[in-house]
């Protein structure tokens, strides 16, 4: 299934329904009083929250939401009946804004959450609902309430505990379906990923994080090189980053240090969220490399930088990894709930 963050629909709710002049008229009671019901309610467009959607593809294809009017009042006091509301299932993470004017005015962030897009109009009151002392047989009602229509863009921030961060080619999916049961699409040629995808890891029996597999950044991707701002706005909703850096790289500090400065160009709090850096592909290096080369690179990075060795292939490293992300994450939950 392709996968869709980014959306505009057009959403409209229903206008209420008019009351109703009316009057009672019986056999023996040829001047009864008002008798004029209320019109209904014009219907809502509601988003929901749906854990089992991870993508906005059916509102690509789908794109004008238009809710029912409410029915008029009629006479004997009847109400109109309601317009039926539409409502719209997303995934949790998606953001509101109006189209026009880019203003955010509400997010989906878990699974059930409500927000109203365009509320529908209220029905006018019937002839009876103005009956007074000074006036006992009223002859108007209220017009229903228009409804609303807006242009609405939706924009679909993922949710995961860890985010992947590396340049293509950096092993990012190699390692999620290492450590997870996700099954991304692997090759050994940049920009195998195109787009975001998550696995859920398991640690123990009970207990399990969720992982972003975010396509690879370039140089320049905070002005939009490449995939960009696409992607970069993904990591905006991950509690931990995990660096991926090759060992094989040329040079590993000078990409740790453009991958943050990427980060911080795009949004410098960032930069404030924990990070793990893991030097992937270590299966590639001879032993005697390893001796040479790992003891160079953990004096050359910052002591933040929390460095460790992982090959995603032989599964060297990875348990401690998986240890260590899920330690930082809870960490980062309890820092949360204060």
């Amino acid at each position: 299934m392709k996968f869709v963050d980014y959306v505009t629909i057009t959403v409209r709710s229903g206008k209420g329904g008019a009351g109703a002049v009316a009057f009672r008229r019986e056999k023996y009671e040829p001047r009864g009083g008002p008798a004029g019901g209320d019109g209904g309610q014009g219907g809502s467009v509601i988003l929901v929250g749906d854990a089992n959607l991870y993508t906005l593809l059916d509102l690509r294809y789908n794109r004008h939401h238009f809710a029912q009017n409410g029915e008029p009042g009629s006479g004997n006091n009847k109400k109109g009946k309601d317009g039926d509301d539409i409502i719209l299932r997303v995934p949790p993470g998606t953001v509101i804004k109006y189209t026009d004017s880019d203003e955010v005015v509400g997010e989906i962030a878990a699974d059930g959450d409500r927000f109203v897009i365009a509320q529908g109009g209220r029905g006018g009151k019937g002839n009876t609902f103005f009956k007074s002392a000074t006036n006992q047989a009223p002859r108007h009602s209220q017009p229903g309430e228009p409804g609303e229509e807006f242009d609405i863009t939706l924009e679909l921030k993922l949710l995961a505990d860890v985010g992947l961060v590396g340049f293509p080619n950096a092993g990012k999916s190699t390692l999620v379906s290492s450590l997870s049961a996700a099954r991304p699409k692997v090759a050994d040629y940049p920009f195998t990923t195109l787009e975001p995808s998550l696995g859920v890891v398991y640690v123990g029996d009970y207990e399990s994080f969720v992982i972003a597999d975010i396509p690879g950044i370039i140089e320049g991707a905070s002005e939009g090189r490449g995939l960009g701002l696409q992607f970069l706005k993904h990591i905006e909703r991950n509690a931990v980053l995990l660096f991926l850096i090759p060992i094989t790289s040329p040079d590993p500090l000078t990409e740790y240090a453009t991958l943050l400065g990427e980060l911080e160009a795009y949004n410098v709090e960032l930069l404030d969220k924990p990070r793990i850096v893991a030097l992937s592909k270590l299966d590639l290096l001879s032993e005697e490399d390893r001796r040479d080369l790992l003891p160079k690179l953990r004096e050359s990075f910052p002591a933040q930088a929390d460095l460790r060795a992982i090959s995603a292939v032989s599964r060297e490293g990875l348990e401690q990894l998986r240890h260590d992300l899920w330690q930082a994450v809870r960490a980062g939950d309890e820092l949360s709930e204060l």
